[in-house]
């Protein structure tokens, strides 16, 4: 196994026993914490109550906060093996904020969209800016891997500046900024299924996770081993912006998740996907699930959008990791 800075690692890839507690812990916080106290007399009896608090929102959200931070990781894993750099992810190749422009013209194209409809247009918008994003990668060569997330980010920059004047355009900028934000207090009952089309992808990546393993080796390693590249390369880009516009659709953008817990666990265990994903799927959940927490508490019983914790946090790992390669 190799890791992101080209050496050798080994080592057991388990599932940590102590992962599975710090998530498990989480996921209890997650149901507990709220704006309304569960009583827990209630809570053991299943009062009419309590036991609506938590199957119209307690639940759905922590069932959707679970999948996006599964998902977002998986999208990381996927599209870092793609590129060959450990620096990329939706947030930093321009997949967020092309799916943010898919929205907002199937808004003004079709305003009766339903649900399914502006996720297709998101993920349309996301598939292609995708596309153009490695095709920029391709024709450029740089010397210092750092080099390509920035121009992820400047690509990124670019499209989100054409979704603002694309909102300011058609009077939507206000709402824009509003339901676009990374927020999980929306979710409830019946408005957050969606979020389900993620189960499929996660099933599709460990099948693929060998393949994606070799993709990751470039395109001559890959074809000399009987990999279609061109294929799996197109497979990956569909599961990510399957991924990436059903997240958007249901909670906004979150920005550096599929960053930086791909590249903690690989710096422990190593590019094996199929003995790696488990742990990074479950290490995504856990990060969401931790930020959502802290975003709950910090102006309790306020409640601060994780789009904001997510980046904050994220960003200061992203920082550390650039310096890292850096040095």
């Amino acid at each position: 196994m190799v890791d992101w800075k080209g050496h050798t690692r080994w080592g057991s890839s388990r599932m940590p026993v102590a992962l599975w507690f710090i998530f498990g812990l989480l996921c209890l916080t997650s149901l507990l914490l709220g704006a309304q106290q569960l009583d827990f007399g209630g809570l053991w009896a299943m009062s009419d109550n309590t036991g609506l608090t938590l199957t119209a929102s307690r639940i759905p959200r922590l069932i959707a906060i679970i999948l996006t931070g599964i998902g977002l990781s998986v999208c990381g894993v996927i599209l870092q093996h793609i590129v060959r750099n450990r620096f990329v992810e939706p947030g930093t190749t321009g997949g967020l904020d092309a799916a943010k422009l898919g929205i907002l013209v199937s808004l003004t194209l079709i305003p009766a969209a339903g649900t399914l409809s502006k996720m297709l247009f998101a993920m349309l918008f996301c598939l292609m800016a995708s596309l153009v994003y490695i095709v920029i990668i391709r024709q450029i060569r740089f010397r210092n891997s750092v080099l390509v997330p920035v121009i992820g980010l400047m690509y990124g920059s670019i499209l989100s500046a054409l979704a603002e004047f694309y909102a300011y355009q058609n009077n939507m900028m206000q709402s824009m900024q509003t339901w676009l934000m990374g927020d999980f207090s929306r979710v409830v009952q019946g408005h957050y299924e969606i979020i389900y089309f993620i189960l499929p992808i996660i099933l599709l990546t460990y099948v693929f996770a060998h393949r994606f393993t070799v993709l990751g080796m470039g395109e001559d390693m890959a074809s000399s081993l009987g990999l279609n590249y061109a294929t799996m390369t197109a497979i990956g880009l569909v599961l990510v912006a399957i991924t990436v516009s059903a997240t958007v659709i249901t909670v906004g953008a979150i920005p550096f998740v599929g960053l930086v817990i791909p590249n903690l666990v690989a710096l422990k265990y190593g590019d094996n996907l199929a003995k790696t994903l488990p742990v990074v799927a479950l290490a995504g959940a856990s990060l969401l699930l931790l930020c959502d927490i802290a975003g709950r508490t910090i102006l309790y019983p306020y409640e601060v959008p994780i789009g904001l914790t997510a980046g904050g946090a994220g960003g200061m790992i992203f920082l550390m990791l650039i310096l890292r390669g850096l040095r």
